[in-house]
């Protein structure tokens, strides 16, 4: 995965996030594509999703922290 590719899938994660659940929508982000994360600037990926927040980088890294206890439920996020 680049890093326009992993942009792309953020931004629409976030923009597709219930209300209030933006964060924990980037979490997701980061549990579902750890793997294809691990070699890609996290500062870079959020530049390139658009979100104006390079602090969203650090919910991405919880989210891939989290990857290797949780799994994800059907239907949540983009499938």
């Amino acid at each position: 995965m680049t890093v326009e590719e992993a942009g792309e899938l953020l931004r629409r994660m976030y923009e597709t996030a219930p209300y209030r659940e933006k964060t924990t929508y980037i979490r997701l982000f980061g549990i579902k594509y750890a793997s294809d994360l691990d070699s890609l600037s996290l500062k870079d990926v959020v530049t390139k999703a658009g979100l104006g927040r390079p602090s969203y980088d650090t919910e991405i890294r919880k989210g891939m922290n989290l990857a290797k206890y949780v799994q994800m439920k059907a239907g949540v996020g983009l499938e």
